[in-house]
């Protein structure tokens, strides 16, 4: 029998750094998000993965980038208000580190994206709840998605890398 899992929102975060000017990293996040696991007991090597980020609610600590990123420069959040992220299994590297291969679709475009997932493990909360932990990273080129905005510096930098380093800590809930 299939045990559903949902992601606990209060205690996960989606982040992302991405190289600006070519000399240092600009962080970001996003506050909206949510996901769904379908496993075999609490065996997510089979695990049937669904996970979407509303693009408009990005924050980089700058309403002006965060409108910018907002735009159709970049996300077109209006026309194209969320990034799905659908998978299937974890192929187990060791006890506690999988990668996990999944179609990423971003402006309805779709790419397969591989991620580095670390296992938390499971635990019941004080609640009586019980919870899974996953590290997930991972690394997708903007431009293979149609984020293909950029500029140039004066100095001949680009402004915007083309690789966006992915960083999401999330915990699970098992639903009755």
């Amino acid at each position: 029998m299939a045990t559903q899992w949902k992601i606990d929102a209060m205690h996960s975060e989606v982040n992302f750094k991405v190289r600006h000017m070519m000399i240092s990293n600009v962080s970001g996040n996003f506050k909206k998000f949510d996901g769904s696991a379908e496993s075999e007991g609490d065996d997510f090597t089979t695990a049937k993965i669904e996970f979407t980020v509303d693009t408009a609610s990005i924050n980089t600590n700058s309403e002006q980038r965060d409108g910018h990123l907002q735009s159709p420069d970049f996300f077109d959040a209006a026309k194209y208000p969320q990034i799905k992220i659908s998978g299937k299994g974890l192929q187990k590297v060791d006890d506690e580190n999988y990668k996990l291969t999944a179609d990423v679709t971003i402006k309805d475009i779709t790419n397969p994206v591989t991620f580095n997932v670390e296992f938390g493990g499971i635990d019941k909360d004080g609640y009586g709840q019980t919870k899974a932990g996953f590290t997930v990273t991972g690394k997708i080129n903007r431009q293979k998605f149609g984020l293909t905005w950029n500029a140039v510096t004066e100095a001949g930098s680009i402004i915007v890398s083309d690789d966006v380093n992915l960083n999401a800590e999330l915990q699970f809930v098992k639903q009755a």
